[in-house]
């Protein structure tokens, strides 16, 4: 174990038979197993809570495929999906924040902030209200409404390059017309579909199945390790593209590559359970104050936004039950609450 010069405890794992090497940060690892064990927590008490109660014993016995018929269907074919999708949409959410903020190098500039989310919303409810269709051409439709969305914002923003500033205003003001678009076309569509568009534009998990989990669950596993793979190029690009060029990264191949990757992300999670706000913003933010990096974190970014639409997923079941709200509507009310705390925090000092 070796202490850098920051005080930053790090452990450097070498292997003696393949080129390989790599350094960890113990007090982000610490961070990242204790989030682990938080998530693990609440998946427990999620899966034995609802209108069914379920034990403690037999919740483990059911995953363990050693419940009866009846506790089995209710915690493995009903709540496990949910409580799995939870935890992986946290978990692109929170890496697509972590992304979007380290590109723009401000913690304002997460997807649902520079219109991305609303971008990916579009283009779903085109498909949605317009050509009908099942997940996946909701999917496809939630991508390109956010690649579209992206280079639209990145070409405008740029003038000699993408500096954050701009891209997050230019952002804003696309975020808005997009959103004026978007009532548009709920306004314009028929009323059983628009009724529906409007309950999954709030961004909910109920009714989530295997079928979805899986679906989902094979996209994050190209766009997670993807990300994680162009982690080292975006920590360079946040010492400027000069520096980044000087290391020897293609910063504007970097920087594409990056945003592709991020609205993925943030594509899936709205094809899937509707735009969820603030989770993006909130969990790379969190999870950089209690690993102490002021650098890129991406993996303690993508435990924190697990763990945090899984909470928020059980307020929303549990809060007003057995009335069960949108997370959406939880990880907004969250976001204000955080805001608020920043804004009090910020007029003591």
């Amino acid at each position: 174990m070796k202490t850098l010069a920051s005080g930053r405890r790090t452990v450097v794992l070498r292997s003696r038979r393949w080129p390989f090497s790599q350094r960890i940060d113990v007090q982000s690892w610490l961070v990242i197993g204790g989030l682990f064990a938080v998530a693990g927590f609440l998946t427990i008490v999620s899966l034995a809570s609802g209108d069914f109660a379920v034990s403690f014993p037999d919740v483990i016995g059911a995953l363990l495929g050693q419940a009866d018929g009846r506790t089995h269907m209710v915690v493995v074919e009903w709540r496990l999906p949910r409580v799995l999708l939870a935890l992986i949409l946290g978990a692109a959410l929170g890496m697509a924040g972590a992304i979007f903020q380290s590109l723009t190098r401000n913690p304002l500039g997460s997807p649902d902030i520079i219109g991305f989310d609303a971008g990916s919303y579009t283009g779903a409810l085109i498909v949605i209200t317009l050509l009908g269709g099942g997940y996946m051409a909701v999917a496809g439709g939630a991508l390109v409404g956010g690649l579209v969305t992206a280079l639209l914002v990145y070409l405008l923003a740029y003038r000699r390059g993408v500096q954050g500033f701009r891209l997050i205003i230019v952002g804003i003001g696309v975020s808005a017309m997009l959103n004026s678009l978007n009532t548009w076309m709920l306004l314009r569509a028929k009323v059983e579909v628009a009724m529906m568009a409007s309950v999954w534009g709030a961004g909910s998990l109920n009714g989530m199945t295997l079928e979805r989990l899986s679906y989902a669950g094979v996209i994050l596993l190209v766009l997670i390790p993807a990300a994680l793979l162009l982690s080292r190029p975006l920590a360079q690009l946040e010492l400027g593209d000069d520096a980044a060029r000087g290391l020897g990264v293609n910063a504007e191949k970097s920087r594409v590559l990056l945003l592709v990757v991020g609205v993925g992300l943030t594509a899936v999670v709205t094809a899937t359970a509707g735009p969820i706000g603030f989770v993006a913003l909130v969990a790379p933010q969190l999870a950089r104050r209690l690993t102490g990096d002021a650098g890129v974190a991406l993996l303690p970014a993508a435990a924190m936004g697990g763990v945090l639409l899984l909470a928020a997923d059980f307020i929303a079941q549990r809060a007003f039950a057995p009335t069960q709200l949108p997370v959406g509507i939880v990880t907004v009310s969250l976001g204000g609450i955080y805001f608020a705390w920043l804004l009090i925090r910020e007029a003591r000092r």
